[in-house]
């Protein structure tokens, strides 16, 4: 099994995945992956009600992360593709009555880029659902096209604009996730992105704006989720005995929360 990306470990491009003809399709095997768990929700993986699959492995190690149980691929239980499918199915006329669909989130889902591209192509396709893909695209260069074409919906976090405040809350480089977004750009995949507001961490004015302005120039994000920082996920951190830095950081206030939908608006972006 995989194991969590270290720090001095690059970051390589999938390996394109050719389609199946159908001889091949006859003796096909799903692929397998670590997953964490899955869950249906409402109003937060994307529209309506979804399936959200959770995979397990991070690349990163944010501090207001609130399943930090799944930064780990070895924490979730090797599954296959043909299992998650038939789980997803129990609800498709649930889901489809919604206007919802299917999610990978995680953890990282483009840590395990084949077995994501065999689900959101599976998803799309066999059962019908619309498909998002939850990522924080610094392994964007992990994803084929193909796998890109099948998601019609990618919530993309941005979680800060300035590199170093980056680097202190992920861990890792903004580069790659900069990069992956103007790709996404280039293909014309609906983007929808996400930035946690965290007082005194990413609330910097300038931080914002870099953000919001980056966002509002690239021509294909549908909307921002402007998320306030929240320390349900705190107690985990507790279970795994490790520190959760942000204990003492205030949930900002509705009004901050306001202001900064506000500046993402003024660049012409649809702000929630």
């Amino acid at each position: 099994m995989a194991t969590l990306l270290g720090p001095d470990i690059p970051v390589r491009p999938a390996t394109p995945v050719q389609a199946a003809t159908p001889a091949a399709a006859a003796t096909h095997r799903p692929s397998e992956g670590s997953v964490h768990s899955w869950d249906l929700s409402t109003g937060v993986d994307g529209p309506g009600t979804r399936f959200v699959t959770f995979l397990s492995g991070c690349p990163l190690t944010c501090l207001y992360c609130h399943n930090p149980d799944t930064w780990k691929m070895r924490s979730g239980k090797r599954t296959s593709a043909d299992d998650v499918i038939a789980e997803a199915s129990k609800y498709v006329r649930f889901i489809s009555a919604s206007g919802g669909g299917a999610t990978l989130s995680g953890g990282e889902p483009l840590l395990q880029p084949v077995f994501t591209g065999e689900l959101l192509h599976r998803m799309k396709h066999e059962l019908g659902l619309h498909t998002a893909l939850d990522t924080s695209g610094f392994l964007g260069v992990r994803a084929t096209d193909a796998l890109l074409r099948d998601a019609d919906l990618v919530l993309l976090d941005i979680k800060s604009w300035d590199p170093e405040t980056y680097r202190r809350v992920t861990g890792r480089p903004l580069k790659p996730t900069l990069d992956f977004a103007r790709r996404l750009a280039d293909l014309g995949r609906d983007v929808h992105v996400r930035f946690v507001l965290v007082p005194g961490l990413t609330d910097d004015p300038a931080n914002v704006e870099g953000v919001a302005a980056f966002a509002g120039g690239l021509g294909n994000v549908s909307r921002v989720d402007v998320l306030p920082f929240h320390k349900l996920g705190e107690a985990k951190w507790q279970a795994l005995d490790m520190p959760f830095t942000l204990h003492d950081t205030p949930s900002p206030t509705p009004g901050q929360v306001a202001a900064v939908r506000e500046v993402f608006r003024s660049h012409g972006l649809n702000a929630v």
